[in-house]
């Protein structure tokens, strides 16, 4: 895009209501993806990324502005400053540097990462077992419990597109099995609520792309060039093959199933 500077993020509208956002290559070779969902009361933000410093990564600013424009759009609503809620797939570093440049930010609402703050915050009363809804004002967001790959790491359900945002449980890309048995139960977890789901599961999306397109090929971590990329989202059928590549395991640390879209990893 003309006028594009390397450290600006990559914004995707999905829907008049929703947005991606990729942290650039240039910014951290992780280059996490965001998603920030806009209901009638309040917005959802979906992780942070990688870095703390607005002049490498200027989240504060793209958040700004992203809820400026949808507002424009949305003369009716409501309350200002219109309320952001910053919550996050999980508590590993790239997915939640960038708190602190949104703490201050008025309106907002960053939720704790440890399980306890994040239990507490969506009301769990049976975790990870129950999932519970959070409303955005009209869009309604299911919190399924996600641990074993860290362990207050959740998934969102967006009913209104469908989407479930998987973190780095499920995406093209390593999945690192920190807790075997957990991660096993929010696979299981995930095929139920996909099979019985209060709106269609459309798709998957994650918070990484690590695999090329040619199937079982990956990006070594610390890769900044990645000119053939798998596509992001996944089909829900994709967790079936994540518990196939389960059963696979022999429960030896640094074991790995490689697969055609993604590589499991029992990282113990």
């Amino acid at each position: 895009m003309s006028g594009q500077r390397v450290n600006d993020p990559v914004v995707d509208w999905l829907d008049a209501d929703t947005v991606q956002i990729r942290q650039p290559k240039a910014s951290h070779w992780e280059a996490p993806f965001l998603y920030l969902l806009f209901g009638r009361e309040r917005a959802l933000l979906i992780d942070t990324g990688a870095t703390s410093d607005e002049a490498v990564f200027p989240l504060r600013a793209t958040i700004d502005s992203l809820i400026a424009d949808w507002l424009r759009r949305r003369p009716a609503v409501f309350v200002r400053p219109y309320p952001l809620v910053v919550a996050h797939s999980h508590a590993h570093g790239d997915h939640i540097a960038g708190d602190a440049l949104l703490r201050r930010r008025p309106g907002t609402r960053v939720v704790g990462t440890s399980p306890a703050e994040v239990i507490g915050y969506f009301g769990f009363r049976s975790w990870p077992d129950e999932t519970v809804t959070f409303d955005l004002g009209r869009r309604l967001i299911d919190v399924i419990g996600g641990p074993g790959h860290e362990p207050s790491a959740v998934v969102f359900f967006d009913r209104q597109t469908g989407i479930l945002f998987t973190g780095d449980t499920v995406l093209p890309a390593h999945l690192y099995v920190r807790d075997l048995p957990q991660f096993r139960a929010t696979i299981e977890r995930l095929i139920r609520f996909r099979d019985d789901p209060p709106a269609p599961v459309r798709e998957l999306r994650g918070a990484h792309i690590e695999m090329s397109s040619a199937p079982g090929v990956h990006y070594p971590p610390g890769t900044v060039d990645q000119p053939d990329e798998a596509p992001l989202p996944l089909r829900p059928g994709i967790l079936d093959r994540v518990l196939s590549a389960l059963d696979d395991l022999r429960g030896e640390p640094g074991e790995r199933v490689v697969r055609r879209r993604f590589i499991v990893v029992l990282d113990r």
